[in-house]
């Protein structure tokens, strides 16, 4: 269908703009669905509907926090590895054994909670990029 209205397009028309006003245009253009300028000022020409990015700029806040936290659980992630590295090399006494087994089991519920929270971190990232 589209491909036959561009054939039937046989028409030129030449339009000067200043560079004001073809910032405007450009700037309404990044707003809209459009891939081509062309097809935006087509649309618009004709009167017909073009379709609108919409950015829920509320949410912008939101997403820096998460980026922050993001970091800050990577940042608790890695220290507390790095602990328990430490505290293997320590394994000749036997009270750290014990120690060691029980933050082992704790770590991996740690290291679940981060990825879960990760996750859910990068699906809204996902949904806030899309909007």
């Amino acid at each position: 269908m589209m491909e036959e209205e561009n054939k039937n397009r046989t028409r030129w028309m030449h339009l000067r703009l200043s560079s004001a006003e073809y910032e405007i245009l450009q700037k309404q253009f990044d707003k809209s669905t459009c891939r081509k300028l062309s097809d935006y000022a087509r649309k618009n020409l004709l009167q017909k509907p073009v379709v609108l990015k919409y950015r829920n700029e509320s949410l912008d806040e939101l997403m820096s926090e998460l980026i922050l936290l993001r970091k800050d659980l990577n940042g608790i992630g890695n220290n507390f590895n790095q602990a328990v590295k430490k505290l293997h090399t320590l394994v000749q006494i036997s009270e750290f054994k014990h120690w060691i087994m029980v933050y082992e089991i704790e770590k991996k519920v740690l290291f679940n909670s981060i990825n879960q929270i990760k996750k859910h971190i990068e699906n809204l990232s996902e949904k806030w990029l899309q909007s």
